[in-house]
């Protein structure tokens, strides 16, 4: 009997591939089903998402809905790690353009991109913060990896975080208020989430549940940190909500895959998120609601997608 149920489990995520690969809709019992973008509920957003296509890496946006991409940047570089700045107008990414990762930005229709720091350091993963005032980032500039964050106007750049010669710091995001930051880092081992607050540098460590815990990002209220959950070296992950005041943890995505680099939508009803359950690196949003899941990407493996902010009146 035993063995019988593993088969049909086995059979199922087999049939979840592939309806994932066709872009087929997944039988209603099925937590997470997906189908391909036209029929997707319409969303007032755009992802900025970065894909490999004839073996060259570019940053292109598309609508969130489903429908055709714009290709933003063009370079043999392999630009990355795109996100949105808050007034949805430009787009900061990381570019190897020049021989050492760089930060980057270019206009969000297209354009001439423009570099917003140039050293020999290796520097990457940039995010604006909320008030659109402020950068942070990854750096190795002058030592080992440090968190930074540059004031965009006057551009002084203050320390955050220092961990060590051999740590390896990841995906830094800025809390709804610009008070915080959650990055990852392997310090003192393991891969942990950690928070840190700006102004006094405080820092702190969310629990052991998030051990092997990496790709953070506020959810659109702050008060929970979405993470991914990987066992060392696992095939698959989760993607887990961590309440920040409590510790209750529920999970968001738990496909037989690898499951990364969650978003949220501006409004917070939905993730978007990279999962290669189709085989190769694809970009799918999922509603919150219900688990109902759409993918939006094809022709090229596809990672680290970003909503566009709602657009203001007046800028």
């Amino acid at each position: 009997m035993g063995r019988e149920r593993r088969a049909l489990r086995v059979a199922g995520w087999a049939g979840l591939s592939l309806a994932l690969a066709t872009g087929g809709c997944l039988p209603a019992a099925c937590r997470g089903r997906a189908a391909q973008g036209p029929s997707a509920p319409a969303v007032s957003s755009e992802l900025v998402y970065e894909q490999e296509i004839d073996g060259n890496s570019d940053i292109y946006v598309v609508p969130a809905a489903g429908g055709p991409a714009r290709r933003i940047t063009e370079d043999p570089g392999h630009d990355s790690l795109a996100r949105w700045t808050p007034d949805g107008q430009r787009i900061v990414f990381t570019s190897s353009r020049t021989g050492n990762p760089q930060l980057w930005e270019v206009p969000a229709d297209g354009g001439k991109p423009r570099r917003v720091r140039s050293n020999a350091a290796s520097e990457s993963q940039s995010d604006v913060s909320p008030d659109g005032r402020q950068l942070a980032f990854l750096s190795d500039l002058g030592g080992p990896p440090k968190l930074l964050v540059q004031e965009l106007e006057t551009g002084a750049v203050r320390e955050i975080v220092r961990h060590g010669d051999d740590t390896i710091l990841g995906n830094p995001h800025w809390s709804p208020d610009g008070a915080r930051i959650v990055f990852s880092s392997n310090w003192p081992r393991g891969h942990r989430i950690y928070v840190v607050d700006v102004p006094s540098r405080e820092l702190r460590r969310m629990p052991r549940a998030a051990l092997w815990g990496c790709e953070p990002r506020f959810t659109r209220d702050g008060r929970e940190v979405v993470y991914v959950s990987r066992g060392f070296m696992a095939p698959r992950s989760r993607l887990v909500a961590h309440d920040l005041e409590t510790g209750r943890e529920r999970v968001l995505v738990d496909w037989p895959a690898l499951n990364y680099d969650p978003a949220f939508s501006p409004d917070g009803t939905e993730i978007a998120f990279a999962s290669n359950i189709a085989g190769e690196w694809a970009i799918f949003r999922q509603r919150l609601a219900d688990g109902r899941a759409w993918r939006v990407t094809f022709g090229g493996p596809a990672r680290y997608p970003d909503y566009r902010p709602p657009r203001v009146e007046g800028r």
